[in-house]
C-alpha cells in the first residue's frame, strides 16, 4: 500500500489562525509539531518516504517542501488550482495510475488527530488486505458522538468480517453533510457512522469509479492523463480548470453500489480538527478548564474558554463562558463556542467587505 496525504485544503473555520497564506494543516495547533508533521508521524512505522505522496495546490506545495524538505519532486502532485476534492483525488489517481495502476492507497487526510497509531496502521493493514483479495474500496467509519451537520454520514448493514481486531461492514450508502435534522436521525438510529474520509483503492479502481458516475470528470482526466506523461504542465492548467468544482463525496460516494465497499468501523478515537470546540475538546482535562496557547491568562469567573493569541500577550478575562477568543494581531475573534460553524459566514462577509487582507 501507498499513502497520499491531502495537503491542500483550506480550514477557514479556524480562521483566524488558519488563513490562506497558512492553512491549519501548517500549524501547530495541539503540539509543537503541525497537523501535516503528526500525520506523517502516525504512520511512520508502516510507510517508508518513498511510499509517501503528498496532494497539494501550488499554494500549500512549498511549506510541505519546508516541513520535508527530503520528499522529491515526483512525490508531490500538485493541482493546478483548488477544485475540491473531486478533481484533485482524481488527479491523484490518473497520475498514479501510469506507475502503480494495481497498488492499494490510501488518502490521508492532514487535519485529523488520532493518538494510537499502532492500531490506526493495523487498521490500514486490514483495508489493505481486503483490497487486494476483494478488489473493493475499503473506508473507515467513526461512531458518532453528536450530529455533526458538517460530516458525511455512512450507513452500514451487517458485520462481514473481523481481522485482527478490526470490524468490517457492509456498506449500504452514503449521505454528505446532511441537514441537522437528518444528522440527528442517522445518529439516534444506530445504523450510521461519521464518514472519515480514508478512501482506499487502487488508482485503476478509483478511474473506473469516476469513468461510471462522472464520466465527464474521467475523460478530462485521461486528458490529463496524457499531458502528464508529456511534460505539458500548460496542458495540465487548462484541462484541469475546467473540471466541476466538486468534492469526491458528491461526486462519486454517494452513487457507489454497495457490493463494491467495505467500512472498517475504526477501533481507534478519531477526531476532525475543523472547529475551535474540537481543538478545545482535545487540550482540555476538565470540560470547565480554559485551553489557553501563546498567551498569559489572567481569569476572573471564567469557565470553558479557548484563548489563542500571539505568545507572551496578556489577556484578561472576567465573568465569561463558552466562548473562543482568536487574536491574530491583525485579526480577532470573539465567538459563542457552541456557534463556531458559523465561521465561514463570517469569512463570506470579510470577502463581501473586501477584506481579503485578513483571510
Amino acid at each position: 500500500m501507498k499513502a497520499v496525504i491531502l495537503a491542500g485544503g483550506g480550514g477557514t473555520r479556524l480562521w483566524p489562525l488558519s488563513r490562506r497564506s497558512r492553512p491549519k494543516q501548517f500549524l501547530s495547533l495541539l503540539d509543537d509539531k503541525t497537523l501535516l508533521e503528526l500525520t506523517r508521524l502516525r504512520v511512520h512505522d508502516l510507510f517508508t518516504d518513498d511510499d509517501i505522496y503528498f496532494s497539494v495546490n501550488a499554494s500549500t506545495a512549498s511549506f510541505v517542501k519546508k516541513i520535508f524538505p527530503a520528499v522529491s519532486d515526483d512525490h508531490l502532485i500538485v493541482e493546478p488550482e483548488k477544485r475540491d476534492t473531486g478533481p484533485a483525488m482524481g488527479f491523484v489517481a490518473a497520475v498514479l495510475e501510469l506507475t502503480l495502476p494495481d497498488e492499494p492507497i490510501v488518502f490521508l487526510p492532514s487535519d485529523h488527530y488520532i493518538r494510537d497509531h499502532e492500531v490506526f496502521q493495523r487498521t490500514l493493514r486490514v483495508a489493505d488486505r481486503l483490497i487486494r483479495e476483494h478488489g473493493c474500496l475499503v473506508d473507515i467509519g467513526v461512531t458518532p458522538s453528536w450530529p455533526n451537520p458538517n460530516l458525511g454520514y455512512t450507513h452500514i448493514g451487517k458485520k462481514v468480517d473481523g481481522q485482527n481486531g478490526v470490524s468490517i461492514f457492509e456498506f449500504l450508502g452514503h449521505t454528505e453533510k446532511p441537514p441537522a435534522a437528518e444528522a440527528k436521525a442517522f445518529v439516534d438510529s444506530g445504523e450510521y457512522l461519521w464518514h472519515a474520509n480514508y478512501y482506499m483503492w487502487t488508482p485503476r479502481k478509483f478511474l473506473e469509479a469516476y469513468e461510471r458516475h462522472a464520466p465527464k470528470t474521467y475523460a478530462t482526466l485521461r486528458v490529463i492523463q496524457k499531458h502528464w506523461k508529456n511534460g505539458d504542465t500548460e496542458g495540465i492548467a487548462q484541462e484541469y480548470a475546467t473540471l466541476e468544482k466538486i468534492s469526491i463525496d458528491f461526486a462519486i460516494t454517494e452513487k457507489l453500489e454497495p457490493a463494491r465497499v467495505r467500512i472498517i468501523l475504526a477501533p481507534f478515537a478519531w477526531s476532525d480538527v475543523g472547529l475551535w470546540s474540537t481543538v478545545k475538546q482535545l487540550e482540555e482535562e476538565n470540560p470547565k478548564d480554559n485551553v489557553t496557547k501563546g498567551v498569559q491568562l489572567a481569569s476572573i469567573d471564567t469557565e470553558n474558554c479557548i484563548v489563542y493569541g500571539p505568545e507572551g500577550k496578556t489577556v484578561a478575562t472576567i465573568g465569561i463562558k463558552n466562548l473562543a477568543i482568536v487574536d491574530t494581531g491583525d485579526a480577532l475573534l470573539v465567538c459563542d463556542i457552541a456557534r463556531d460553524q458559523e465561521i465561514k459566514l463570517i469569512i463570506e462577509e470579510l470577502k463581501g467587505r473586501g477584506l481579503d487582507r485578513v483571510l
